[in-house]
C-alpha cells in the first residue's frame, strides 16, 4: 500500500469523503492546504459515460485555456515549406532534426509542431515519439500549414485532452498560485469544451463526475450542477 506523506494525509482529513463541491469552494480548499517548496501544476478528472472499447466512442482534442497553463512550452518545428513562420518556435528544422531526435535521443522540446510534408518521415520515429505524446496530430492542431497560429496556441497555454481505455479524462488546467477566479474559469472552459465534443453515441450523462487535485494533493470532488452539467 501507497504511504501517503504527513501533508497529504492532513490535507485529505480537511476534505468529507464522497462530499461533492461547489466549484469556487473546491478550489478554495485547494489553495488551503499547505504549499510545497514549487508551484504544483493543478489537474482536473473527468469520468465519462463512454465506452472506451468504441473508436466512435472516443473523445480527443486540444484547447488553449482562457488563462494559460503557468507553464511556458519549448516548440519544436518540423518543416521543409513554413520555416519563414517558426520565429517564435525554439527550434525548427526537417530531416536534420529528426535525426538528432533518432541518434542523440535529443529531447529539448515539449511540443512538435508539423507540416503535412513531413508526416510520412515523423512517422517512422512513431515508436519513439509516441510513448511520450510528441506524436503530432491533425485533431490537435500540431500537423498544419498554419505554423505561426499553431505556435501562438502552444504558447497561449494549449492543453490536449483525451480519455483513457476507462473513460478517464486528465487534463491540466494551471498552477495552485494562480488567482482561484483563474482556476475556475480555465476549469470551465475546459469542461464545456469536452462536453461540446461529446460522442453522438453516448446516452444519458455524459460526465458522471469531476474532481480536482493539484500535483501533491488527494482530490477534491465537484458538484456537476456547479459547472453547469
Amino acid at each position: 500500500m501507497k504511504k501517503h506523506s504527513k501533508m497529504y494525509v492532513e490535507a485529505l482529513g480537511s476534505v468529507e469523503k464522497n462530499k461533492e463541491y461547489e466549484a469556487t469552494e473546491a478550489i478554495k480548499i485547494l489553495k488551503g492546504f499547505k504549499t510545497r517548496k514549487f508551484d504544483e501544476t493543478v489537474d482536473l478528472a473527468l469520468k465519462l459515460n463512454i465506452d472506451a472499447k468504441k473508436t466512435d466512442m472516443n473523445i480527443r482534442g486540444s484547447f488553449v485555456l482562457p488563462n494559460g497553463t503557468g507553464k511556458s512550452k519549448r516548440v519544436l518545428v518540423i518543416t521543409k515549406t513554413k520555416a519563414d513562420e517558426a520565429k517564435d518556435a525554439e527550434y525548427c528544422g526537417a530531416e536534420d532534426m529528426l535525426e538528432k531526435i533518432e541518434k542523440e535521443n535529443w529531447f529539448d522540446f515539449d511540443t512538435i509542431i508539423a507540416t503535412p510534408e513531413m508526416m510520412p518521415a515523423l512517422g517512422k520515429l512513431g515508436k519513439v515519439l509516441g510513448p511520450k505524446g510528441l506524436m503530432p496530430n491533425p485533431k490537435l492542431g500540431t500537423v498544419t500549414t498554419n505554423v505561426a497560429a499553431a505556435i501562438d496556441n502552444v504558447k497561449k497555454g494549449m492543453v490536449e485532452y483525451k480519455n483513457d481505455s476507462y473513460g478517464n479524462v486528465h487534463v491540466s488546467v494551471g498552477k495552485l498560485s494562480f488567482d482561484a477566479k483563474k482556476l475556475e474559469e480555465n476549469v470551465k472552459a475546459i469542461i464545456a469544451e469536452i462536453v461540446k465534443n461529446k460522442p453522438t453515441g453516448v446516452k444519458g450523462t455524459f460526465v458522471k463526475n469531476v474532481s480536482i487535485s493539484s500535483t501533491m494533493s488527494p482530490g477534491i470532488k465537484i458538484s456537476l450542477d456547479s459547472l453547469g452539467l
